[in-house]
């Protein structure tokens, strides 16, 4: 076997791996639009301050997506590990 196909072909499967840590994100995104449509819904006044905490909260949800696209884009195109090998 070659070792530089079994570094790709892992490496491949770490990718895909990775990017389940976008399924938690994009559950907990649209579980905090969903809460915070309903805060408005019961208190309308309050709509900046839950608009400006929601917009907060996905962005900290979704930087750990963002985090786990980079770890995946690097294994695809820029692999370290095959000049290891």
């Amino acid at each position: 076997m070659d070792p530089k196909a079994f570094v790709a072909g892992m490496s491949a499967l770490g990718a895909g791996m990775a990017m389940i840590g976008g399924l938690g994100p994009g559950i907990g995104e649209g579980y905090i639009a969903g809460q915070a449509c309903s805060a408005i819904a019961r208190q309308p006044e309050s709509q900046a301050n839950v608009t400006r905490t929601m917009i907060l909260g996905i962005a900290m949800a979704e930087s750990s997506a963002i985090y786990s696209l980079v770890i995946a884009l690097l294994l695809i195109f820029a692999n370290p590990l095959l000049n290891k090998v």
